[in-house]
């Protein structure tokens, strides 16, 4: 299952809200590494899990 994801991206996880905003650092095939905020880098199995793709706010705090 293809997320149209590409290294940058700012995505969050479904089922984990407490990792924060993550960013997509490659992408090769189902395998998707995320670096997230609270969380650092994890190995998500693109077939098993739908990333959140966010939007050009990021969702991260503002100032």
């Amino acid at each position: 299952m293809s997320q149209d994801l590409a290294p940058g991206m700012l995505v969050r996880h479904p089922n984990e809200p407490d990792w924060g905003t993550g960013q997509v650092q490659s992408v090769i095939g189902d395998r998707i590494t995320v670096n997230f905020q609270h969380r650092g880098k994890v190995l998500i199995n693109g077939a098993r899990i739908t990333l959140v793709i966010l939007g050009d706010e990021g969702g991260g705090a503002k100032a």
